[in-house]
């Protein structure tokens, strides 16, 4: 198979090249057969590359120790869940892992739009074609998956030999949320070439601006809840399983994946300027091509080893490749911009700075100096090196200091933009929408500071975020009460239908309810407390209104590792709450890796996080480092509201039609005294 796979990861490179070549022919020549015979290439290389990736699967199921890579990432013992994340644990496979992923939305959108849009699919399959042909080109000739085992012998010789075992998945990596974190995370990166491809192909062919927004808006979506989700999966990970209490660090690499997300975010909002008004074309256009950019310079971060990070692969010389890509493709932008920025001119003006109009402006400005922030700090050790010859970081507290601020801003905005009036908000407006969230808002802080918390941030974070449920709440009341007073049905289920009739706008203010839960988690983090003790068996450690006691110790051995654990029960008002097992892990293979498996006892109040921290060197007692860090709950519930809004978001609307109630018809003891046009009911129903 290994073979195979080569050979089908070549043949989807010329594919790919032929995708691209006689794409750009068929928009010269405008021959139909050539627009067809790019696009089919164009799906061949999609269906070329599942083939490769499925053949790397299957050397890892089938345990094929002749083959590099398999050897560097997986052993007997390892699980086959884990072979399964085996595929994207190191640089080629990550690769590869990347073009199957991209040719999944390639080969969806070439499917979607292969009998529409005949002026701009040329364009938009060339440059998907461009992007799959720079990927193939790294995974056949710098970074193969497929490099088979090889030895000079005495003559000089190459000879292939099979190892008996491998060294097994890092350890790290051996934790179920890794199956399903990076495909998310890799999905929203990749994800976002379609809206890019779209963007660029209709600067290119001087395509009408809204109608490539209308039809990239679902695939953008798309994306951004991947790579949502996928920031959310990986902060639980660094949470449940690095055992150093926190979920963000701002990791470099943890920096790579919120750059595009940020840029994504402020796209999705900007677009609704450029359909309503004709609006923010440039930033639209600019907004997308720096987000696949972010994307791609995530990916050079991850793997170029430019920056260090726990979450990074090993150094290589791949990162000159990601640098050339990058060039190349912000010259093209440049170019096709400069050559038809006049086609990119607003049909309208800001009228007033109390507007939708003009929230959408500053929310764009603040995610923007948000990404530039990340960006300046991520990069700021490379530069530093590079002009002084020292490597200087910036820690989590330049990244507070200036993002906190930002975000409390965007978070505020998410409360008043949806409230104002397109083009100007009159006074009576403001008062109307304003009133009860304002007044919810102030009573919050006022609670806060009555319980004694006294964080100007975090108390400003609750204040903004009763406000911002409030106004989100209203919208669907007041909504509702209209719905229920010419239906008679509850509230809820006259929220449901709302939200059916509008899935964009009340999916959006579903997204909005979400990211206020996760600032609830977030502003718990200045009240964080941590306590750390060598125990011996039977002996407590207090933590808050929790007693630990170290119950004992015992080894737990599995198939691919070895655990000593520790039995900790956590009491509360000298009543057992829950048994806790904090591990250290040993894991099988030639690499000997030691991980961590982090004990957590969870409520919406706060989590009782325990981490057995290892062996005090003096007195040979485990080390008990507790944790209690308040609200964290409120994070993972609302990147799940999160993901269910854009779901809803995406959703088509139910459309309102009348259905025509049959009338009841007169018995026959009862005549009509005179002739009469039965009458006709109307009753509201939805298709």
């Amino acid at each position: 198979m290994d073979v195979f796979g080569s050979f089908a990861l070549l043949l989807a490179l010329v594919c790919a090249a032929y995708a691209f070549v006689g794409g750009i022919a068929a928009i010269v020549t405008r021959h139909p057969l050539l627009v067809k015979s790019a696009r089919q290439a164009g799906m061949a290389t999609c269906g070329l590359i599942f083939l490769a990736t499925f053949s790397l699967e299957y050397l890892f199921f089938t345990d094929n120790f002749s083959i590099a890579y398999v050897v560097s990432h997986s052993n007997r013992d390892l699980s086959t869940f884990y072979k399964v994340a085996a595929l994207w644990s190191g640089m080629e496979g990550s690769l590869l892992f990347w073009s199957f992923l991209l040719a999944i939305y390639v080969l969806s959108v070439l499917i979607a739009y292969r009998n529409k849009n005949g002026e701009l699919m040329p364009y938009v399959g060339v440059v998907m074609a461009g992007v799959q042909l720079f990927f193939l080109t790294l995974s056949n000739f710098v970074e193969s998956p497929f490099k088979a085992l090889a030895a000079a012998g005495p003559n000089g010789v190459l000879s292939y030999f099979t190892r008996a075992d491998g060294n097994g998945l890092n350890a790290l990596l051996q934790y179920p949320e890794m199956v399903i974190h990076p495909p998310n995370l890799y999905s929203g990166y990749t994800g976002f070439t379609i809206p890019f491809a779209f963007a660029l192909g209709a600067l290119l062919a001087r395509y009408p601006g809204e109608k490539w927004i209308h039809l990239t808006r679902k695939w953008t979506m798309i994306a951004w809840m991947f790579q949502s989700a996928g920031i959310l999966l990986g902060a639980h990970w660094a949470y449940a399983v690095l055992g150093w209490g926190g979920y963000w660090g701002w990791d470099p690499v943890e920096n790579a994946s919120l750059l595009p997300w940020l840029t994504g975010t402020a796209f999705l909002h900007s677009v609704m300027m450029q359909e309503k008004r004709g609006m923010m074309k440039v930033w639209n256009v600019w907004l997308v091509f720096t987000t696949f950019l972010l994307c791609i310079l995530g990916t050079f971060l991850t793997r170029s080893g430019v920056v260090s990070s726990v979450h990074a692969f090993a150094q290589s010389n791949i990162g000159p490749w990601f640098v050339a890509f990058m060039g190349i493709t912000l010259a093209v932008c440049l170019g096709a911009y400069l050559k038809n920025r006049d086609y990119l001119a607003s049909e309208n003006h800001l009228d007033s700075m109390i507007s939708r109009e003009s929230s959408f402006l500053f929310n764009n400005l603040l995610f923007l100096v948000a990404c530039i922030a990340v960006l300046s700090g991520t990069l700021f050790p490379v530069f530093s090196e590079w002009f002084t010859g020292n490597r200087i970081s910036v820690g989590a507290p330049y990244f507070n200091r200036v993002n906190i601020p930002i975000g409390l801003l965007i978070l505020f905005l998410t409360g008043v933009g949806p409230l104002l009036a397109w083009r100007k908000t009159s006074t009576e407006s403001l008062k109307r929408n304003f009133g009860w969230p304002l007044l919810i808002g102030v009573a919050a802080g006022a609670v806060f500071f009555a319980l004694g918390y006294r964080d100007f941030f975090s108390v400003t974070c609750f204040i903004l975020c009763a406000f911002v449920a409030a106004t989100i709440l209203l919208e669907f009341y007041r909504g509702a009460k209209v719905i229920r007073a010419r239906s008679g049905a509850s509230y809820p289920a006259c929220a449901i239908d709302l939200t059916m009739r509008n899935t964009r706008r009340y999916g959006g203010y579903i997204i909005h309810m979400g990211m206020v839960f996760v600032f609830i988690g977030l502003g718990g983090a200045a009240f964080n407390r941590d306590v750390q003790k060598s125990m011996q068996v039977g002996q407590t450690m207090q933590i808050g209104p929790y007693t630990l006691m170290l119950q004992g110790a015992d080894t737990k051995a599995e198939p691919n590792y070895t655990a000593q654990r520790m039995l900790v029960e956590a009491l509360r008002d000298n009543q057992p709450v829950m048994m806790l097992f904090p591990e250290k892990r040993r894991f099988a293979g030639n690499n000997q890796e030691n991980g961590t498996m982090v004990a957590i006892y969870s409520t919406w109040k706060e989590d009782l996080y325990v981490v057995f921290a290892g062996i005090d060197p003096d007195t040979r007692a485990p080390v008990i480092h507790a944790f209690l860090n308040p609200l964290v709950k409120w994070i993972w519930f609302g990147g799940v509201v999160v993901v269910f809004g854009t779901i809803v978001a995406l959703l088509p609307n139910r459309r309102s039609v009348l259905v025509l109630a049959r009338a009841q018809q007169p018995s026959a003891a009862q005549p009509l005294p005179h002739p009469v046009t039965s009458p006709v009911v109307l009753r509201e129903s939805h298709d």
